[in-house]
């Protein structure tokens, strides 16, 4: 996908509301041994977020303008005290805690933080590093290769509405690409077609267990009106589309070429939050030779569902989910 740089929209946090969410999140971080991983943590996060302020909540408000996304600026890092990037999601352990707890905090405010048990030990913030062998994966520890635009968990119902990337490292400016439906232009006849369930979307390489369920896979619709406009499930990576007609391909195709045609790059900086609608915009990654040095890119990524939100279909409530079950922090 070709991306232009462009500027997302960008709610600062003003040094005030930057002290508040650090001491918020240092204290909870202290009180449980340096570790963000700890069950209890997650009642206490939830107490904590509870008692922010206005003005961070309404710095953590739903998406509003077409872009689908947002980036909160302000928060401070010291690249030496996060220590070197690990090669491994597996090896992170509690590497940058404080931002585990942070992105708790801020995912909190606005909903539900989801974890899956399959994926990074069932954590409810991961690590997204560049890890050896998994270069030409489509997954986020490639890095050779184009990480296709998709939606996050695009095969699940439960997959969330909120996807937060939180910078660690970005030496490289290594751009994180975003399209929003509610920015292409599509013909009447095309959104008519795409809203059928005619495919069904397997499960990614993050999900070996998914991947081997014996369930018929469900066909689902790629495009849809919701409540406030145009919505979207799509991974094309993960779509059979040599299994669809002709007419279904081609509308497929246009579907992808706006995409494309409205994409934008967007370089993160350490600190930075980025804040995608999973409903609205597909995201990906530009290829980068990774160094394996403790210099490369880092991010961290929580999920987060909003109770009560009408932006899916309802026929999603009888899907299988491939044998798959998100766990939400507060059931």
């Amino acid at each position: 996908m070709t991306s232009a740089p462009a500027p997302a929209p960008v709610r600062a946090l003003d040094a005030d509301t930057v002290d508040e969410l650090t001491r918020a999140a240092r204290k909870i971080l202290d009180e449980f041994g340096g570790s963000a991983t700890r069950p209890e943590l997650l009642e206490r996060v939830a107490e904590t977020a509870a008692d922010l302020s206005e003005t961070i909540r309404h710095q953590c408000r739903p998406v509003d303008t077409a872009d689908g996304l947002f980036v909160l600026r302000g928060l401070p890092l010291d690249d030496a005290a996060i220590g070197s990037t690990p090669l491994s999601w597996a090896t992170a352990g509690d590497s940058a805690a404080v931002w585990d707890v942070l992105l708790l905090l801020l995912a909190t405010v606005m909903g539900n933080p989801i974890a899956w048990p399959g994926q990074q030990d069932g954590r409810f913030v991961h690590n997204i590093v560049p890890s050896p062998g998994h270069e030409q994966e489509q997954t986020g520890a490639s890095s050779a290769v184009l990480l296709s635009p998709h939606t996050e968990d695009a095969f699940h119902p439960g997959r969330a509405h909120l996807l937060m990337l939180g910078c660690m490292r970005n030496h490289d400016r290594i751009a994180t690409t975003a399209a929003s439906i509610r920015k292409a232009h599509l013909a009447d006849e095309d959104v008519a077609l795409l809203s059928r369930p005619e495919l069904p979307i397997l499960p990614d390489d993050a999900y070996a267990e998914a991947q081997g369920f014996d369930g018929l896979p469900p066909k689902v619709p790629t495009l849809w009106e919701s409540e406030d406009g145009l919505t979207l499930r799509f991974d094309p990576a993960y779509t059979p589309l040599g299994d669809a007609t002709p007419e279904h391909r081609a509308a497929y195709g246009r579907l992808q070429d706006e995409l494309t045609r409205v994409s934008v790059a967007v370089s993160l900086e350490p600190g930075d939050v980025l804040v995608v609608d999973n409903d609205l915009v597909v995201h990906g990654r530009v290829p980068f030779q990774a160094r394996y040095d403790g210099t490369d890119r880092w991010l961290k990524r929580a999920s987060v569902r909003v109770p009560d939100r009408g932006t899916r279909p309802a026929a999603e409530a009888n899907e299988h989910g491939y044998g798959q079950a998100a766990i939400q922090a507060y059931a």
